[in-house]
């Protein structure tokens, strides 16, 4: 936020806060561990708002569920924040010590009224109202998100709409009040932390600044190139114009997670090199010409991870890597031998020090202080420092540190894959709290909660198409199509259907969807495809 590649707030603030907007996150499934400190939040009286095309189980705890159309996300958070403004809750004083740009988003939300976001969302005008009043009335509040805002063609514009409305109320860079893009797993964090982004050095080190770049390329011995790179949904673009002919998959399965599975095939089955580096024969392992069967980081290796309140965790190899698995840092040094580099021998403290050399907000996490007090949370500019565990006081000075935080101006757009006569239907897609994203880390175990992949559909469109729970049927999108069972599930609403990509061997769902991207992010628009549900005919006698 504002420059930092992390959420703002530690989850103890979640515990101790006023009010929590999940909005496009069901986090009880999908952050599940996050969600108890929800729950702590909720038992001390805290209340929980969810917005969410779906009523899902996070929802059920929830004191005001929106149930807002897939996609309109942007209207209905410029309606709240235009209510906000007309009900005289702005936090003025906020806005005009700490902020930019606030007269041109007033001007272009007053066009967002309660009867128009309506009309675009679905949502009942007086449940926006609502929401409104409650986020900005709040003494402390906490808006998180997950995939229901950045799986969309446009991922960006739906965080920034967030983000306008915790500078339009203040709920930033206190304790209590934040904003949180919820991880996925243990270090999704910390790869981004260490520069795994196309334009970004570890720190989240600008690559195309000169300055920050020189430093690497001291310490490194190379020129580091001066241009930002592909994001993973460029790279397949880039395929397919012939220009990355050669790609190094780790610890990622795009065969099967990637939208619009005919297209990532394609592109992957016709690279002139592929090498994949996991802790299991993935379908993208199965079919490059080199896989590095590699350690498991939780417990067959040294390092760390970061979570989603940005605390940095020591990892501890507990037993050895089974069979030829190798640790992913041993396997990179030997790689890096046999191309004629020689880094030593590899050692995850040593590397660990070589980053925090380079990377301001690590400096002060050595592993004797991460281990003495159980993680620290960047930035911790050095060994006295105790880490931050909220972001952006700055922006409560007076003086303000630092450049103000600026309003942005975004825009409705409805999804790409429009709904018509032929694709009636609209197609979302998530996770369930037993199983995690195409299955490679959770299928090879049994969970009484697991029943495998189906279609979910509404009570009321089961009976507009005649169908009985259970009953296969035909899924077909502008792309592809499939058979699997249908589930009759009573929070959805009648035009919605809901999925996961968890069991892609058995049904491989993202043969439907689309693979739209956010022209900044690179993200594909997971959340919204078009479908329709056609009744498989009963053989003849």
């Amino acid at each position: 936020m504002f420059g930092a590649g992390g959420g703002t707030s530690a989850y103890r603030e979640v515990e101790e806060t006023d009010l929590v907007l999940l909005w496009g996150s069901n986090a009880r499934e999908t952050h599940p561990i996050f969600f108890h400190h929800v729950l702590k939040a909720v038992d001390r009286g805290a209340r929980l708002i969810a917005a969410d095309p779906r009523r899902t189980s996070s929802a059920e705890w929830a004191d005001l569920w929106l149930g807002l159309d897939v996609g309109s996300d942007i209207a209905l958070a410029n309606a709240v924040g235009r209510e906000i403004i007309a009900a005289g809750l702005a936090n003025r004083e906020f806005i005009e010590r700490a902020t930019s740009d606030f007269e041109a988003y007033r001007e272009h939300v007053d066009a967002y009224t309660l009867e128009r976001a309506e009309r675009e969302t679905g949502v009942p005008a007086e449940a926006i109202r609502e929401l409104a009043h409650a986020y900005a009335t709040a003494p402390r509040a906490m808006l998180c998100w997950t995939l229901g805002i950045t799986e969309h063609h446009n991922a960006v514009d739906n965080v920034l709409s967030l983000i306008n409305l915790s500078l339009l109320t203040g709920h930033v860079g206190r304790w209590g009040s934040g904003l949180n893009p919820l991880r996925g797993q243990n270090n999704v964090q910390g790869g981004g932390d260490m520069g795994a982004l196309p334009d970004r050095l570890p720190g989240f080190q600008h690559v195309e600044n000169d300055d920050l770049r020189a430093r690497f390329d001291e310490a490194w011995g190379v020129t580091v190139p001066p241009k930002r790179g592909w994001h993973l949904s460029g790279m397949f673009d880039a395929m397919e114009r012939g220009d990355l002919t050669a790609l190094y998959v780790v610890g990622e399965n795009p065969m099967q997670s990637e939208a619009d599975q005919h297209r990532t095939r394609r592109l992957l089955e016709g690279l002139e090199f592929l090498v994949a580096q996991d802790i299991f024969l993935t379908k993208t392992a199965e079919i490059a010409d080199v896989v590095f069967p590699s350690a498991v980081g939780a417990t067959e290796t040294e390092g760390t991870v970061t979570n989603s309140e940005r605390r940095v965790q020591r990892v501890r190899k507990a037993i050895e890597p089974p069979g030829e698995a190798r640790d992913d840092l041993a396997i990179v040094f030997e790689l890096a031998h046999r191309m004629g580099a020689d880094w030593g021998e590899p050692d995850a403290e040593r590397v660990w020090d070589e980053l925090r050399s380079l990377s301001p907000i690590h400096a002060g996490m050595s592993y004797a202080r991460l281990e003495a007090l159980r993680g620290i949370q960047w930035p911790c500019w050095d060994e006295e420092h105790p880490g931050e565990p909220f972001l952006h006081s700055r922006l409560w000075a007076d003086p303000v540190v630092g450049p103000r935080a600026p309003f942005s101006i975004v825009h409705h757009e409805p999804p790409v894959d429009v709904l018509d006569a032929e694709f009636p239907i609209r197609l979302t897609t998530g996770r369930r709290l037993d199983s995690y994203n195409t299955g490679v880390q959770s299928a090879g175990y049994r969970s009484p909660l697991r029943r495998g992949e189906s279609l979910d559909i509404s009570p009321e469109d089961a009976t507009r198409l005649g169908l009985a729970d259970g009953e296969v049927v035909r899924v077909a999108s502008r792309r592809g199509s499939l058979e699997t069972p249908i589930r009759i599930d009573a929070s959805l609403r009648p035009g919605l259907t809901f999925m996961t990509l968890h069991f892609q061997d058995d049904v491989a769902t993202n043969l439907l969807t689309i693979d739209a991207t956010d022209p900044k992010a690179g993200t594909a628009e997971f959340k919204a495809a078009a479908i329709r549900v056609e009744k498989i005919a009963e053989p003849l006698a």
